[in-house]
C-alpha cells in the first residue's frame, strides 16, 4: 500500500570528484550573471534549488553571482526568469600567473620551516567546514604523515549530511606514541588548534565546544558561503560580522586569525575545491601542526590525486602566512573587479545615481532625481525633529524606479565595458558567449502557463545591443515601439506614483508617523524581477504599500477632555 518514489541522481560532490578525475562527463560550457542586469529577485534560486547561486553584495543592491567550482553544470538556474544569464561556452576559470609576479623559481623551497609544537603530550586539530570541499581529505592527509613519523594518531570524521553541503567534522588527535591515546573524539575545550573551513560550520556549536578561551588557537577562513536559506529567501539576511564575534569571544582575538582563504585559492587554482589544502598549508606555516613538512609532502603524494597541484596549493598557503604581499601581488589580475568605494553619505548616494541616471537618460532625468530627494531632505530636516533615514531611503528607492530595466537599459549594461572587464576577468581562453533571453516583441509564450519562454541566442546579440543602447533617447516617445507595452507603461506609472507619494509624505512628516514614511520610501526595493516575476513582487508591494499608507493618513489620536 505504500508508493515509494526514487530520484536518482549522481549528487553534485561526487560529480566534481569524478569529473577531476576524468571518469564523468565535463561539459564545455559555464553559467555566468551579469550583476548590473541581475534584479536580485532570487528566481533563479527558486527554479533551481542550488546553492552554486550565490549573493553579490553591491553599491545599487543584493544581486547574484555563480560559483564556478560548486557549480554541478545541470544548467536549471537558466530557468530563472532573467536576462542576465549568459552561457560560456569553452574556455575556463582564470588562474593567476605566478610568471607576472616576484615569486618564481625556487622561492617556494626557500620558504622558512616553522617552528613547530613539540609532541610531547596528545595534540589535538579539529577541522570544520562543509561536505564535498575536501575536509575529510585534510584528515586523512595528516593522518597518514602522522603514520610516517611513527606517530600516534588517530581520525574520527563527523560527516552528517556531508553530500547535501552540510557540516562535517574532522578530529584529528596526534601523540607521541599510539598508546597515549585513549579516546578518538576530541572533548570539550580539548582542541590545541581549530581549522575552520568554512565561517557558518566554524561558529556552530559542534566547533565551539571543543575551543578553549586563550588556549585554542583558530585559523578560519572568512568567505562567507550561503546557506540553504538563501534560496528560499532572498533577503536571508548575513551578517558575516556577527559571525566572527562568536569566533572572537569564544577564542580570544589574539589566538584567532581569519583568511580569505576561497577567494584566494580560486585565483591561484581556479577552482575552490583548492581552499582547504590552503588553509592547512596557513596553519602549517603559523606552527599549529606538529608534523613535519617532509612527512606531509609524502603524504600528499601518496594520495595520488592530483599530487603536483596539491602540493603547490599547501606551498601557496605557507607563503601566503610568510609573505601575503608577494601572493596579493600574483592575484590581483585574476581577483574580481573590485567594486567601487560604497556610497556611505546621502551626497555620496545622490552623486552615484544621478550619475548612472544621466548615463541612463539624460541629465535633465538625473535631475528630476536630485530634486526629488533634495525636497524630501528638506522636509526631514524641518519636520524630522532630528531623525534621519527617509531621504536615504528616496534616494536608493527613487534611482530603483526610475532606472527601471527595458530593453535599452539591459543592452547599455551588457555594452558599457564593464560586463566583458568581469567576464574577461574570471574567463580564460577561446569561448563564444550565449545570452539566455525573452525579447517580449519575439519570445514565445507557454502554452500553459501563458509566460514568456526563454531561449538561447548566440554572440551576435552583442551587436544588436550595441545599436539598441544608442537608442535609448527614443525612451518614452513616440517611437519607443517597446515603450507601448503593459509592462514598460507600468513601470513609467509607478515613477510618477512615487514621486506624488513622497511629495505627500514630505508635506504631513511629523515626528510620529517618520517611520512609517520611511517604509513607505522602502516598498520599492521589493519590487523587482522582469516580466511575470515583476508583476507578482509589485503586487505584494502594493499591498503592503496600502496598509502602509492607510496608516499614514489616519489621524493622529486626540487626548479627550477628562485627561
Amino acid at each position: 500500500g505504500v508508493t515509494v518514489l526514487v530520484y536518482d541522481q549522481t549528487c553534485a560532490a561526487e560529480k566534481r570528484r569524478r569529473r577531476k578525475r576524468g571518469t564523468f562527463p565535463d561539459p564545455a560550457r559555464r553559467v555566468f550573471i551579469n550583476e548590473a542586469v541581475c534584479e536580485g529577485c532570487g528566481d533563479c534560486s527558486a527554479t533551481s534549488n542550488c546553492l552554486s547561486v550565490e549573493p553579490a553584495e553591491t553599491e545599487l543592491g543584493r544581486k547574484r553571482r555563480i560559483n564556478q567550482s560548486a557549480c554541478n553544470k545541470d544548467f536549471s538556474c537558466l530557468k530563472g526568469f532573467c536576462p542576465s544569464f549568459v552561457t560560456v561556452e569553452g574556455g575556463a576559470p582564470r588562474k593567476a600567473s605566478a610568471g607576472r609576479s616576484p615569486v618564481q623559481g625556487d622561492y617556494f623551497a626557500d620558504l622558512p620551516m616553522p617552528a613547530v609544537p613539540a609532541l610531547d603530550r596528545p595534540y589535538n586539530i579539529l577541522v570544520a567546514g562543509v561536505g564535498g570541499t575536501g575536509v575529510i581529505t585534510i584528515g586523512a592527509l595528516l593522518g597518514m604523515a602522522a603514520h610516517i613519523e611513527g606517530r600516534g594518531v588517530s581520525t574520527l570524521d563527523m560527516t552528517g549530511l556531508a553530500q547535501k553541503g552540510g557540516a562535517v567534522f574532522s578530529h584529528i588527535r596526534l601523540a607521541p606514541q599510539p598508546d597515549d591515546l585513549n579516546a578518538v573524539r576530541i572533548g570539550a575545550g580539548g582542541a590545541d588548534a581549530l581549522i575552520g573551513c568554512d565561517l557558518v560550520v566554524t561558529a556552530s556549536t559542534k566547533a565551539l565546544h571543543a575551543v578553549t578561551r586563550g588556549g585554542t588557537r583558530v585559523i578560519a577562513n572568512s568567505h562567507f558561503a550561503p546557506t540553504a536559506d538563501f534560496t528560499l529567501n532572498p533577503d536571508t539576511p548575513f551578517d558575516q560580522g556577527a559571525i566572527r564575534e562568536v569566533i572572537h569571544r569564544a577564542a580570544g582575538d589574539n589566538v584567532t586569525e581569519f583568511v580569505e582563504a576561497t577567494q584566494i585559492a580560486t585565483a591561484l587554482m581556479g577552482d575552490s575545491i583548492a581552499t582547504n589544502l590552503f588553509l592547512l598549508g596557513y596553519a602549517f606555516q603559523r606552527g599549529l601542526i606538529p608534523i613535519s613538512f617532509a612527512a606531509i609532502d609524502k603524504a600528499i603524494e601518496l594520495n595520488q590525486v592530483s599530487v603536483e597541484s596539491n602540493r603547490r596549493t599547501f606551498a601557496w598557503g605557507r607563503l601566503y602566512a610568510h609573505d601575503p604581499k608577494a601572493v596579493e601581488e600574483v592575484i590581483r589580475p585574476a581577483t574580481p573587479l573590485p567594486m567601487a568605494a560604497r556610497a556611505k553619505t546621502l551626497e555620496e548616494i545622490v552623486d552615484h545615481r544621478a550619475q548612472e541616471l544621466t548615463a541612463y537618460q539624460d541629465a535633465a532625468y538625473a535631475k528630476r532625481y536630485r530634486d526629488l530627494v533634495a525636497r524630501v531632505a528638506a522636509a526631514e530636516r524641518e519636520r524630522g525633529k532630528g531623525m534621519t533615514g527617509l531621504a536615504l531611503a528616496v534616494a536608493r528607492n527613487a534611482y530603483k524606479l526610475m532606472a527601471y530595466k527595458d530593453e535599452y537599459e539591459v543592452a547599455r549594461l551588457y555594452t558599457d565595458g564593464r560586463f566583458l572587464a568581469r567576464l574577461q576577468a574570471e574567463f580564460a581562453g577561446d569561448y563564444r558567449l550565449k545570452f539566455h533571453l525573452a525579447p517580449p516583441l519575439f519570445a514565445r509564450r507557454d502554452p500553459v502557463t501563458g509566460e514568456l519562454q526563454k531561449r538561447p541566442y548566440g554572440d551576435w546579440v552583442f551587436s544588436a545591443f550595441k545599436l539598441l543602447a544608442k537608442l535609448r533617447g527614443l525612451r518614452g516617445g513616440a517611437f519607443d515601439v517597446f515603450g507601448y507595452s503593459a509592462e514598460r507603461r507600468g513601470e513609467r506609472r509607478l515613477i510618477a506614483d512615487y514621486v506624488a507619494l513622497m511629495d505627500e509624505l514630505a508635506n504631513k512628516l511629523t515626528p510620529e508617523n517618520h517611520a512609517i514614511a520611511v517604509s513607505l520610501a522602502e516598498i520599492p526595493e521589493h519590487i523587482r524581477g522582469y516580466g511575470h516575476i515583476k508583476a507578482r513582487s509589485l503586487e505584494a508591494a502594493k499591498a503592503k504599500e496600502a496598509e502602509l499608507l492607510a496608516l499614514f493618513r489616519r489621524p493622529p489620536m486626540r487626548a479627550s477632555a477628562a485627561e
